[in-house]
């Protein structure tokens, strides 16, 4: 279930159909089933307009941050996108429909469809965030009913479903009709959950955002859009463009990679979004601490997305259950983390033994990014400092607390 995870956000809540003027705010559980944009859209339009109302605020922010995630699945549709499935490009692993008549992209569209997709989360955020921490939330939500158009055809058909969405990015088929039941009770925890995951992709957008990677989409990005007329698509891309499959599919699509590493060295062109990106993830750090605060305060156990040690049973999502061991190694993860970015400890580097990488300047004090220097180790060298270096093995205690599954699956679970 790993593999879902990192873009499980398009796998939540959606949105509805409109009140005419002066009419009462629709009912906000009627956002997790509109089979049409138009219906949505309209529905989280009056949603919007209903900001005193704790349960339509709770809606409209996750309605914006799901329709945030159609806009980016729109834009990169509407251009002719093949999803690498990989966790190299958290942003593009969207399973976006494939489009036999893509429109031409340039270097500014893309930024254009990241920035747009970016503001959309950041009005999300701001709208989960209005809501009062004890306000009384309970929404109903069966994941294959709800979903966002991923095909820009204006409709949410079946396979557009959360629950479409999330297998196939974890196994590449369709919902197991005789899996679990994948309905659930989202409460006032949840949506800290959710700000905190808009915080985690506002991160990554903004960080991309702050560097000129013109370099790196002319010359690499007809991997991902084979035939949107990108610079050397005549040249490196096969004349089928590679619909084929086959070796010769694979193998070109390796070599567009490599070039891709190689071509990952950024000027600063916007250095306060490169700050922003340090900022939105020290948020995320403080939405899960909330998050699990709500979470241990509650007394139910009833269809839980997230449950708590004493919500007893085994996630039907992922199969997991949570401990108190696991709670408590989460908590110790999130202080790293946190001392990670606000510089008081220093990441370690193979090169160097007696000084680690301060992030917090990383973030702060932004110079061209370079993948391959900042690996072996040149491009960080402006960012090395004596102090105390986070060691493998206080990482390795926290790891041995989540058992077989694994760290990363609940990181990406938890948020």
């Amino acid at each position: 279930m790993t593999r879902f995870l990192s873009l499980l956000a398009p796998a939540l809540i959606l949105l509805l159909p409109v009140a005419s003027a002066g009419a009462a705010a629709p009912e906000p559980a009627a956002l997790f089933e509109a089979k049409t944009v138009a219906d949505r859209d309209s529905t989280l339009t009056a949603l919007e307009a209903a900001p005193t109302d704790p349960a339509s605020a709770y809606a409209a922010g996750a309605g914006q941050f799901f329709t945030a995630l159609e806009i980016l699945a729109g834009g990169l549709h509407r251009h002719g996108f093949e999803s690498p499935q990989s966790f190299i490009l958290p942003l593009m692993r969207l399973p976006v429909p494939d489009n036999p008549n893509p429109e031409p992209l340039t270097y500014d569209g893309f930024r254009a469809i990241l920035v747009a997709f970016r503001d959309r989360l950041e009005k999300s955020a701001a709208t989960l965030g209005s809501v009062p921490a004890d306000a009384d939330i309970g929404m109903e939500v069966d994941l294959t009913r709800l979903g966002i158009d991923l095909n820009e055809d204006g409709q949410i058909a079946p396979d557009e479903s959360a629950a479409a969405i999330m297998a196939s990015l974890s196994r590449g088929g369709a919902p197991d009709p005789a899996g679990p039941a994948l309905t659930f009770r989202f409460d006032r925890a949840d949506g800290y959950w959710l700000q905190g995951y808009a915080e985690f992709l506002m991160a990554q957008a903004d960080f991309w955002l702050a560097h000129d990677f013109r370099n790196a989409f002319d010359g690499s990005f007809h991997m991902l859009f084979p035939r949107a007329k990108l610079p050397l698509q005549d040249t490196l891309v096969p004349p089928d463009g590679g619909m084929s499959g086959g070796m010769l599919s694979s193998e070109w699509r390796i070599a567009d990679f490599i070039s891709l590493v190689h071509l990952v060295n950024w000027p600063v062109v916007e250095p306060e979004r490169r700050q922003a990106a340090r900022r939105h993830l020290m948020e995320m750090i403080r939405l899960s601490r909330e998050d699990w605060k709500a979470i241990r305060a509650e007394t139910d156990n009833d269809r839980e997305w997230l449950p708590g040690p004493q919500q007893k049973g085994a996630s039907p999502l992922t199969g997991l259950e949570v401990g108190e061991a696991q709670v408590q190694a989460w908590h110790a993860a999130l202080d790293m983390a946190e001392d990670l970015l606000e510089g008081r400890i220093l990441l370690p580097h193979f090169r160097f033994a007696d000084k680690g990488i301060n992030m917090k300047r990383f973030f702060d004090e932004p110079k061209p990014f370079d993948l391959v220097l900042s690996i072996t180790g040149p491009a960080i060298a402006p960012y090395l400092e004596s102090g105390k270096i986070l060691t493998s093995e206080e990482f390795d205690q926290i790891q041995r607390q989540f058992g077989g599954a694994g760290f990363l699956t609940f990181a990406l679970w938890f948020n």
